[in-house]
């Protein structure tokens, strides 16, 4: 059955609203809602109708900044049917801040007292923020205590005796009211049954108040606090809305305020204090006293569009829970009812219910998909292949490692030794040892349609039960214009093999008349070898060559050179060039950035491959030419690199080419920024394979007599050049891009899997281990490759998420 959406504005998806995800499917809404257009609109219309200025002062613009502050406090607890008689709400820069200011304030009676000592209790199912509390609890001599979610259910039988229960000592407990991991939602009843001492997470005496965090839960469902009496309820707003981000909220009963503790004032904060003396006297108001600092003002001024506009398209959260719900459970109906030919599932989903109500399960599926022996395969190929169906999901355990332990079967040991592996939080090291690190989360928001869930189900039957074409990737004719060739000159100068892509850090343009030749370029340094020099070196290192080479079998040789001057763009071919210690000269020098200085790749644009650079050490000039087809600080592979812009010209001929807005820039030339990072090798490293050269976009192709012989390297020579092996190359969605055409091959990826065992791994890095010398060594088509091999060929260290970029 197909499911049945209520309330929802006539047509609101297909207005102006969400016109961004066109041909988008977004799913994770989790992380975060998207904004409607209609709300942007609202709230640049309210900033350039009114004057806001800081709500600390006392004239007109600041008077209106603060009345609408506290008209916006006055709806936030009007959505949460309650009011300022009950709550007070303190804004923070988020929901992690809102419980650390929890942790900070609450009035902890530490162990060593003559009364009985506070306890922190926390449901295992909750998120890293709310595990992190116990870093200040266990500072200020406080136990934590935590608690799986079966050991709650039979906490009834923990009720402890009337007269422990009149004992004082403040506890508190924590739990999500829907866990970010699974979507399942934890009864409500629980925050008044722990209160009243129904239930008690442990057996101690005390009064116990309890934190319910909101953050996943009111995102797509009503919270009625009138009902529901949690003490503190943290919230984030990005979370609802999508904008702004950077804004949460603590909500604070007044039965427990006025116990908190504050040590720290700032501006705003306190009514009268002395700077010469210990003196200080608090605002009189919670909200004040605990908002230190100017609050962001012009983002709380947002909310109030937001919960505008959200009332209008939705009709209310209501409507909004039943809405997503609908579409959770049509997919978890079809995913869970999917199997191969022999049976087997094809998912295993992850989950404490059955799908069958709104009350108990949020709008969140998380499973892991299989293969038909059962296997997991694992959730970095899965995002992967997903990007390729420009479906945007979630992977890894969410922030929520408890949960992720429970239903994967991951023991703490586990973690332990997965860390000792390399194995981090957020990295792409899915599976180790056979059993997967994490898994896939999907999940839905108001804006989401049923034309996102059959677009993901489709993407799940195409990847699993489609046979994959190997054979020779589609090809599309293109109709080709003119040659279009841009310049930008650049001055450089070069010294020694120690700074053998030490280039300037200035960019000198040429009188304006020289823009009017037609091919042009980037000027880059002039090299000349010193022959004698360069005879005598490699003489040396093939007398003194030391471990023990691989022998026997048919030689190893350079079969092809390739430079990528221009990240992402196209190889340029050559048969020698010269090598330095970060890499063949010039390779991946330059990059093309957005107009917000973020690298843009072949990820994002495919037609970055069209653009054909290519260097002439004689003339040093760098040529970028484009075949048309009809139809400052940047981060490049997780690395911080400085850079210099190479002018308006290229600007204008890349954004004309691209249909976007984008510059190039340049690496700068301080190679001592880098070359104690640890994992640089991501920009600087080559790649070895020996077929499909142009879509794996390598540096090095060589010829050898096995298929993947070279992962059983450790490290390789090459005349007197000399590489040590860092590792495999995990292969992202560049490979299914051709490279003549920008088309996207979407069956490509999972072809490579599917030959290499669930793994994308094709080729491997290197990193130059360079002589000192006054010049750079050659590299040359048909040289000899001489590798040593590993020890151990089992062991390779995990790649990182630097490693794989070889845009």
């Amino acid at each position: 059955d197909l499911p049945l959406f209520l309330g929802l504005e006539p047509g609101w998806m297909s207005s102006a609203n969400f016109v961004f995800l066109s041909g988008i499917t977004y799913l994770d809404h989790a992380g975060s809602a998207l904004f409607p257009e209609s709300l942007l609109k609202a709230f640049t219309d309210d900033l350039r109708d009114n004057v806001y200025g800081n709500p600390h002062s006392q004239n007109i613009s600041s008077r209106l900044t603060h009345d609408t502050i506290e008209h916006v406090r006055y709806r936030i607890l009007q959505h949460f049917h309650t009011s300022a008689e009950d709550y007070t709400v303190i804004f923070t820069s988020g929901c992690t801040a809102a419980l650390k200011l929890v942790a900070e304030a609450f009035p902890w009676i530490p162990e060593g007292t003559k009364q009985p000592s506070s306890r922190f209790c926390y449901l295992t199912d909750s998120h890293t923020s709310v595990v992190g509390m116990r870093g200040i609890t266990s500072s200020m001599n406080v136990l934590s205590v935590p608690v799986k979610p079966k050991e709650m259910l039979l906490s009834e039988k923990n009720t402890l005796p009337p007269e422990e229960q009149n004992c004082t000592t403040p506890h508190l407990f924590s739990y999500p009211a829907q866990s970010n991991f699974s979507g399942t939602k934890y009864p409500l009843s629980w925050i008044h049954d722990i209160k009243s001492g129904k239930l008690c997470p442990t057996e101690i005496p005390g009064k116990w108040f309890v934190l319910l965090d909101a953050a996943s839960y009111v995102s797509t469902s009503p919270l009625d606090l009138g009902v529901h009496q949690a003490d503190f309820i943290p919230i984030s707003f990005y979370k609802i809305f999508g904008f702004p981000t950077g804004l949460g909220a603590l909500l604070v009963s007044n039965r427990i305020a006025p116990f908190l503790r504050k040590s720290y004032f700032g501006g705003g904060t306190a009514a009268a204090y002395l700077a010469g003396e210990d003196f200080y006297f608090p605002q009189k108001s919670i909200a004040e006293r605990f908002e230190d600092g100017t609050v962001s003002f012009l983002d709380i001024i947002a909310l109030k569009h937001g919960f505008d506009v959200l009332e209008r398209l939705t009709g209310g959260m209501e409507n909004i829970k039943q809405h997503t719900f609908a579409l959770a459970h049509y997919t978890y109906t079809v995913l869970s009812t999917l199997k191969y030919a022999n049976g087997a599932p094809v998912v295993r989903i992850y989950c404490d219910t059955d799908f069958s109500s709104p009350d108990v399960q949020g709008p969140i599926i998380n499973f892991n998909i299989l293969d038909e022996n059962g296997e997991v395969i694992g959730f970095s190929q899965v995002d992967k292949m997903a990007s390729l169906y420009n479906i945007h999901l979630r992977t890894g355990c969410f922030c929520n490692t408890g949960a992720c332990q429970m239903h994967l079967g991951i023991s703490n040991e586990d973690i332990r030794r997965n860390l000792q592996a390399g194995h981090v939080c957020g990295d792409d090291v899915d599976v180790i040892d056979g059993r997967p690190t994490g898994s896939v989360r999907i999940s839905f928001g108001y804006m989401s349609t049923f034309e996102d869930a059959q677009s993901f189900l489709k993407f799940i039957i195409a990847t699993r039960f489609s046979k994959s074409d190997t054979a020779v990737p589609f090809q599309s004719s293109v109709t080709k214009l003119p040659t279009e060739s841009v310049k930008s000159p650049v001055q450089d100068d070069y010294s020694s093999c120690n700074n053998a892509n030490k280039l300037a850090p200035r960019m000198h343009i040429l009188d304006r008349d020289l823009w009017d030749s037609s091919p042009a370029a980037v000027k880059t340094v002039k090299w000349q070898p010193q022959g004698t020099e360069t005879e005598s070196i490699r003489a040396a290192v093939s007398e003194t060559a030391v471990p023990t080479w691989r022998r026997g079998g048919k030689p190893i040789t350079v079969t092809n050179i390739y430079l990528y001057p221009i990240k992402s763009c196209s190889a340029f071919e050559v048969a020698e060039w010269p090598v330095g210690n970060q890499g063949l000269l010039y390779d991946r020098n330059w990059m093309v950035v957005n107009q917000n200085g973020v690298c843009i790749t072949q990820k994002q644009e495919p037609r970055l491959c069209l653009i054909n650079p290519s260097i002439d050490l004689k003339q040093n000039i760098m040529i970028i030419q484009a075949e048309e087809a009809v139809i400052c600080e940047s981060k490049v592979c997780s690395h911080r690199v400085k850079t210099y812009d190479c002018g308006e010209r290229i600007a204008g001929w890349l954004s004309t080419f691209l249909g976007r807005s984008c510059r190039l820039i340049r690496q700068s030339s301080d190679i001592k920024s880098n070359k104690h990072q640890k994992n640089a090798k991501g920009t600087l490293a080559f790649l070895i394979m020996n077929e499909l050269i142009p879509r794996f976009r390598a540096n090095l192709v060589i010829s050898a007599p096995e298929s993947f012989e070279e992962e059983e390297w450790a490290e390789i020579s090459v005349g007197s050049l000399r590489f040590q092996v860092v590792g495999p190359c995990s292969r992202c969605q560049i490979i299914c891009i051709d490279q003549q055409s920008g088309e996207r091959n979407k069956e490509f990826l999972q072809s490579l899997s599917a030959a290499r065992g669930r793994k994308t791994n094709f080729g491997i890095y290197l990193i130059n281990q360079p002589l000192c010398s006054s010049f750079p060594d050659i590299l040359s088509v048909g040289s000899e490759v001489l590798p040593v091999l590993k020890e151990n060929p089992e062991i390779q260290p995990p790649p990182s998420s630097e490693e794989k970029c070889s845009g």
